[in-house]
């Protein structure tokens, strides 16, 4: 690693923070864009749902970057945030939720890295055969080897993988853009909106979880705010690693109008980019963007997994989750985290064995899982602005501002859940309300009483919501 990287005292730089947020977004989402906007909506819908997603994630960006510097007693943020704000069972909610989320979307890489595949091994089918499932798990289980060397050499290869993965989307942008077809572009522009079909608000809302799944990894940096040079670089890398992943999703996403038309585009082979590309250049392009795909995955597999282990140890050092999860190598590596995060990434892979629509249902679910501990941090954020926590000598404008941003935030990820439909929230509970076994051994571990009035509440729907998905799960009414 070089000393861009990391400081002499070892801590992760900018540039280093930076890559840890834009190697965790650009991943396998962006390689989807094109035939998942074209599913939902035409060039208008798309460019609404950008503007909105946009606006929307640069909020949270705020939100993460000011309460870097407002609590900067608080590590691992996206857990911690929610836990100080609104108590121990919604902080537990948030860790557990945001580590599922990551373990989901670590199966669905390995789902989309098998079905890229399937053109050279046929035996891989659409990533959900015992095959694909096989080599899915040799990947998972070679990547928590290489990850239990070390946290900061395993930011280090995502840096460099983050550099290597960019390369064949850009050429992807300026192949497209020369290959542009203006008429094919104005055809596409209503998604059907004024000729009878889904009004431009359908078609935003439909494309809404798209946009969270793509986005998730924008609370990248603050995740590994503890090994920080600065806690100001926090905010720095998270707003840096967005702002340029906005340009570079939009731009994939809407170009890709200008080249098929809508229908055809929705019809698409995964990845998709690629199969754009191979009309335009012919059968290499797909094969340049796969390669591409599977080198983003991996890279993007790195940065979740370290993730979703860094949330379990938060947690669990702060008392929320039972001790063993706390303990961490001479690497400074949360070994046992690690391990339940790779364990259960194989339990989903096995369930991949017995779904048709894997792929989609796993991305699905990933975003879903994430609205959680986006709403809860939105939240706090707000809440400290309102009560002027951690704002002592600074202007009033400053906190002003900040609580507007709060607001917007908070007012963004409460439709999130809206658009995310009650068949994924009843899902995702299913996986919380068990899930509450942990943070009921790690109390009794503590002394602590279980539950407060209002963590009661909170546990009584996250049961309800398990029953209601069961329910649905057996009789049809939901299914994946």
């Amino acid at each position: 690693m070089t000393t861009r990287e990391t400081d002499a005292a070892g801590r992760l730089t900018v540039p280093a923070l930076t890559a840890v947020v834009v190697g965790s977004m650009v991943g396998a989402g962006v390689f989807t864009l094109p035939q998942r906007f074209a599913t939902e909506a035409g060039v208008l819908g798309a460019a609404m749902a950008w503007v909105i997603a946009g606006a929307g994630m640069l909020m949270l960006a705020f939100v993460f970057q000011s309460l870097a510097v407002r609590k900067p007693a608080l590590d691992s943020g996206v857990y911690v945030y929610a836990r100080a704000g609104f108590g121990a069972y919604p902080g537990f909610l948030s860790a557990f939720g945001y580590w599922a989320s990551s373990c989901a979307g670590n199966a669905f890489y390995w789902v989309l890295i098998t079905s890229t595949l399937e053109p050279l091994v046929p035996g891989f089918g659409a990533g959900n055969t015992i095959w694909a499932v096989a080599v899915g798990s040799v990947g998972v289980w070679a990547f928590y080897l290489l990850i239990m060397r070390g946290v900061r050499e395993a930011a280090g290869i995502n840096a460099i993988v983050t550099a290597a993965k960019i390369v064949p989307l850009l050429v992807f942008v300026v192949v497209v853009v020369f290959a542009f077809n203006p008429d094919v572009f104005v055809e596409n522009l209503g998604g059907g909106f004024d000729t009878g079909g889904d009004s431009l608000f359908v078609q935003v809302q439909g494309t809404m979880l798209v946009t969270v799944f793509v986005f998730l990894g924008i609370e990248g940096a603050s995740v590994y705010s503890r090994y920080a040079r600065k806690r100001e670089d926090v905010g720095r890398a998270t707003l840096l690693g967005f702002l340029s992943v906005l340009a570079l999703f939009a731009t994939v996403s809407i170009i890709s109008y200008g080249i098929l038309p809508q229908e055809e585009l929705a019809a698409l082979r995964q990845p998709s980019v690629g199969s754009v590309l191979e009309a335009v250049v012919g059968p290499w392009g797909a094969w340049f963007i796969s390669a591409g795909l599977i080198i983003a995955v991996l890279g993007a597999y790195l940065a979740w997994s370290l993730m979703a282990a860094e949330v379990l140890f938060a947690a669990a050092k702060d008392g929320d989750l039972p001790g063993f999860l706390a303990k961490t190598t001479d690497k400074e590596v949360p070994g046992n985290a690690l391990l339940l995060s790779s364990l259960f990434i194989q339990v989903l892979l096995a369930v991949v064995l017995f779904s048709s629509g894997a792929l989609d249902f796993m991305l699905d679910l990933t975003a879903a899982l994430a609205l959680v501990p986006f709403a809860l941090t939105a939240g706090y954020a707000l809440k400290i602005a309102m009560t002027g926590d951690g704002y002592a000598g600074l202007p009033a404008v400053l906190r002003t501002r900040e609580l507007v941003v709060g607001a917007i935030a908070v007012v963004y990820t409460l439709f999130l859940v809206l658009a995310a439909g009650l068949e994924l929230l009843l899902v995702s509970c299913i996986l919380l309300a068990p899930g509450t076994l942990l943070y009921a051994v790690a109390r009794r571990e503590n002394r602590e009483r279980l539950f407060t009035t209002p963590g009661w509440i909170v546990f009584s729907i996250v049961v309800l919501g398990a029953v209601g998905g069961v329910v649905g799960l057996s009789t049809g009414l939901v299914s994946f």
